[in-house]
Order: C-alpha cells, then sequence, then structure tokens
C-alpha cells in the first residue's frame, strides 16, 4: 500500500484483548452454566427450556440488526462503539446474576409456582441477550475501527478469538459450583437446595469479576477509521446485510453450521455425568469419615483428556490461522476446516458404539481426547476465518456504497452466535423430551445417583444407558452434519483475498487523500 495504515498501540490492543477475556467469560457462564444450571439444577421440562431459546432466537433476529443500526448512527467524541463498551458492562453483570436467581421447577408445590419458574427463566434470559447484544457488536465492530493495516486487523480477531476460547473456562461454573455446594451440604442444607446455592455464589464472583476485566476493552481502545457522513436506517441496513454477497455466504454457512453449537450446550453435562457420575467431586476418594484418601485417576483422566482436547485444539488452530491465511485463501482454508472438521465429529459416536458405550478406559479416554482436540481445532479456526472475513465485508460495503457499516454486519456475527445456540438448544431439548431426560426425570436421576446408582447404565425407564448414548449422539452426528453443509455457500466465495487487498489498498489512499484535504 502506498499510504501508512493508521493502526493501534500495544496499550490498546491488550485492554482489548483483557475485555474480550471478560465478555466471553460471562457468555460461558450463561451459554453453558445457565443451561446446565436450567436443565440438571432446577431441572425445567426439556422442551419449555427449548421455547424458552426459540422466542430469545426470534427476538435476536430482530434486536441484533437493530442494535447494529444505533450503534452505525452512534456520534459522540468516543467514537461510536466505545460508549456501550464503557456504560454496559456492569448492566450485562447485573443481569447476568438475576438469571440464576429462581426457584426449583421439580420442587414446585403448585402448578402456579411452575408458571413462575418457567416465566422468569424466559424473561430473564432474554433480558440478558438483550443487553449482551449491546456490548457484543460494538466490541467486534471496533476492531476494523481500531486500524487499517489488513494484518493487524487479522492479528487482533485471531487474538480476539484466543482470547474469546480462554474465556471458555466459563463452562468451569459447574465444577466450582459442585464443590461449592459441598459447603452448604456440609452446613446440613438438603442436597437440591445446596447445588442451587452453590450455583448462586459461583455465578455472582464470576460474573463480578469477568464484568470489570470486560470494562477494560471500553476504557483502553481508541477508534481511528473515520465513521462514514453517510448513514442508512433499520430497512436500508437489512437491505445492505442481504445485498452484500460474500456476508450473505458467510451468515448462511453460519446457520448451517448451527448444530456445532450441542458440543458447547451438550458436553459440560455429558462429562459431569458420564465421566464424574452427575458431580465433579467424585474425582476425590474419600474414606468413611469423608477425608480425603487420594484421586480417582479414571476419572480424572476421562475428564482431563475430554477437556485438554477441546481447549488445546481451538487455541492452537485460533494461534496459527492468522498466519496461515497470509498465505493461503481464506475461503479455501474455511471450507478444509469444514469438511474436514466433521470427521473427528462423526467418529466420536462411531466409538462411543465400538466401544459398547463404555468410553471410560484410558485408551477410549484418549482416542476421545484425540477427537475432541481435531473437532475443536476445525470450529476454532472457523471462528477466526469468520471474524476476518466479516471485517472484509466491511471494506467491500464501504468500497462499493461509500459507508461503513461495522455495526450491522458485526450484529450478523452476534446473530449467528445466538441463533445457532438456539437451533442447537431446540435440537436437543427435543430430543432429550423424546428419551425422557427432561424435568422431575432429571431430579429422580439426581436423587438415584445420590443412592449409588451410575449414569452410564441409569435405566430412568428409557433402557440401560439411553441419556448416555442420547448426549453422545447431540454432539458428534449432528454437528457432523453441521460441518459439511456450512461448506456449501462458500464453495464460490464472492470475495477473493486478491480483490479484497486491492479494495482495501484504495480505501487508504482514499482516507489519507480526505484528511490532506480537511
Amino acid at each position: 500500500m502506498g499510504e501508512k495504515s493508521r493502526t493501534y498501540t500495544g496499550r490498546e490492543l491488550r485492554g482489548y484483548i483483557v475485555g474480550m477475556f471478560g465478555q466471553n467469560l460471562i457468555y460461558n457462564i450463561v451459554a453453558t452454566g445457565l443451561y446446565f444450571y436450567f436443565q440438571n439444577v432446577i431441572c425445567l421440562p426439556a422442551m419449555a427450556l427449548g421455547w424458552i431459546m426459540t422466542i430469545a432466537r426470534i427476538w435476536d433476529a430482530i434486536n441484533d440488526p437493530m442494535m447494529g443500526t444505533i450503534v452505525d448512527k452512534t456520534r459522540t467524541k468516543w467514537g461510536k462503539c466505545r460508549p456501550y463498551l464503557i456504560i454496559f458492562p456492569a448492566i450485562i453483570g447485573l443481569v447476568t446474576i438475576l438469571t440464576f436467581l429462581n426457584g426449583n421447577y421439580a420442587q414446585a408445590d403448585t402448578a402456579t409456582q411452575k408458571v413462575m419458574i418457567v416465566a422468569w427463566a424466559a424473561i430473564s434470559y432474554i433480558a440478558w441477550g438483550m443487553v449482551f447484544t449491546v456490548c457484543d457488536i460494538p466490541l467486534w465492530g471496533i476492531t476494523s475501527l481500531m486500524t487499517e493495516d489488513e494484518n493487524d486487523r487479522s492479528k487482533i480477531l485471531g487474538l480476539a478469538r484466543i482470547a474469546a476460547g480462554v474465556g471458555g473456562i466459563g463452562v468451569l461454573i459447574v465444577q466450582i459450583a459442585q464443590a461449592a455446594a459441598g459447603i452448604f451440604k456440609n452446613k446440613g442444607i438438603e442436597a437440591t437446595k445446596a447445588s442451587q446455592y452453590g450455583f448462586i455464589v459461583t455465578a455472582a464472583i464470576m460474573t463480578v469479576f469477568a464484568s470489570i476485566l470486560f470494562e477494560c476493552a471500553g476504557i483502553f481502545t481508541r477508534e481511528r477509521v473515520e465513521q462514514s457522513e453517510k448513514r442508512y436506517g433499520f430497512k436500508e441496513n437489512f437491505q445492505i446485510m442481504f445485498r452484500n454477497k460474500p456476508f450473505r455466504q458467510i451468515l448462511i454457512s453460519g446457520i448451517l453450521r448451527s448444530p456445532i453449537q450441542l458440543l458447547m450446550i451438550v458436553a459440560m453435562t455429558l462429562v459431569t455425568y458420564y465421566y464424574a457420575n452427575g458431580n465433579i467431586m467424585n474425582i476425590l476418594m474419600l474414606d468413611d469419615n469423608g477425608a480425603v484418601t487420594g484421586i480417582n485417576i479414571k476419572i480424572l483422566i476421562g475428564l482431563g483428556c475430554v477437556a485438554a482436547g477441546l481447549f488445546i485444539g481451538q487455541f492452537v488452530s485460533m494461534g496459527i490461522t492468522p498466519v496461515i491465511i497470509k498465505k493461503v485463501e481464506k475461503k479455501t482454508l474455511y471450507n478444509f476446516y469444514s469438511v474436514a472438521g466433521a470427521v473427528p465429529f462423526l467418529l466420536i459416536y462411531v466409538f462411543y458404539k465400538v466401544s459398547g458405550g463404555d468410553l471410560t478406559t484410558t485408551f477410549w479416554s484418549i482416542i476421545i481426547g484425540i477427537c475432541m482436540l481435531f473437532a475443536s481445532a476445525s470450529f476454532g479456526g472457523i471462528n477466526v476465518l469468520q471474524s476476518v472475513m466479516i471485517a472484509d465485508c466491511v471494506d467491500y460495503e464501504e468500497y462499493t456504497n461509500g459507508v461503513r457499516t461495522d455495526g450491522v454486519f458485526f450484529s450478523g456475527q452476534s446473530f449467528i452466535t445466538k441463533l445457532s445456540a438456539g437451533i442447537a438448544t431446540i435440537i436437543s431439548s427435543s430430543v432429550f423430551s423424546i428419551v425422557g431426560y427432561s424435568g422431575a426425570n432429571v431430579d429422580k436421576l439426581n436423587k438415584a445417583i445420590e443412592k449409588g446408582a451410575s449414569f452410564l447404565t441409569y435405566d430412568g425407564g428409557s433402557g440401560a444407558g439411553k441419556y448416555a448414548a442420547t448426549m453422545f449422539f447431540l454432539i458428534s452426528i449432528p454437528p457432523a452434519i453441521g460441518m459439511i453443509l456450512s461448506a456449501l455457500p462458500t464453495l464460490r466465495y464472492a470475495l477473493t483475498d486478491k480483490e479484497h487487498a486491492r479494495i482495501l489498498g484504495e480505501l487508504v489512499a482514499k482516507r489519507a487523500k480526505d484528511n490532506e484535504n480537511k
């Protein structure tokens, strides 16, 4: 490029990455922790949970582009994204905590109480989605405003995805909450209540910490790319989203890949029940007096292999993808990740059947860990590419129509994420309802395990081990199908890397010239 590109400082980059970690810590507290809490602690009926997610996603179809339009119309001395990143993290934190303050459906005495419990779950979750969107779109949109340099943008988006992946430790709220529940049990509180209190306390502490970190993204960043004078309304922005062909292809691809979210939704329940028989604290071996005598190596290996596979695969892929795209066409790499990633997902269920339903031995734990490694690497790389390619679409729109719609286009990314979670939840809720893993039956399962039953062979009136088989199916077959389908819209992706480089070069030159003429 002939003109020097303006870009972020190291301090701004660090502030953004810390904020991204905090935001995704909150996201995973809700996406995984709250789902586990709704399903396995307060025992909401599976279909009620599915309907809550469906209603939330229908609203998101309107709310996300609407928020993108509001962001693009925002004009302040801080820019158009930063105001939301400064003001809303504390609000998101408060609403996150409120989603956990509910009753127990399985223990409710009257129909009215049950309705109130479901209603509070629905209202609080939809409210959380709305306030989360207010910050999520500006958080991703600001990346294309912090720098004009394509390599720096790929770098910050790659690091952002890594930070988001590290924020995945939020899923540990399940294990931490179960440990906290042990404290309440030791004080004589009934097991179900103790479990609920453990989640509430853990969610509150983790959310406050995450909200403080999230605030850094607003405080330390700066917007350097000028905002377009031309502005569009909600209707026009909707038209822009679907008229922009490369963006439309990414949007459709992301929706088709929705079943991948089943891994996040179901995996924590699966590993907790399948490897630790419903409570992570079973990893500790106790004597008759309750004193710790050692570690259950079998549980440790099972949990360790799955966790290592999930996290290491993502981080490695997120780290190397920004480097690979300097030499490999983005479209080619995106489609490779999609098609190749279907294989390890498919093998998970194949190995479950081959093993006879028992994957808890050291050999099978390692095999499943390897499958998780390659599966998580595929969607980790896709996540980076999706963000980079959406940022390219923003440049394409500015070059073609003279307007920079960062907020609207990154609202599409937020919409993909939440719609995918909604579709995955509908799939899981429907399947769980069919096999009877719902409401009072989950409460019965928990009580049976307390008395010594094994989740691997638990009948529950649905056949020995059917709950475990259902969960392995959900994290294997639907994601494999979704990964393959997601490659279809991008086989002939409309924006090549060469064309984008030309567009970006001309945009940088035009901005420099406009600044000289001011």
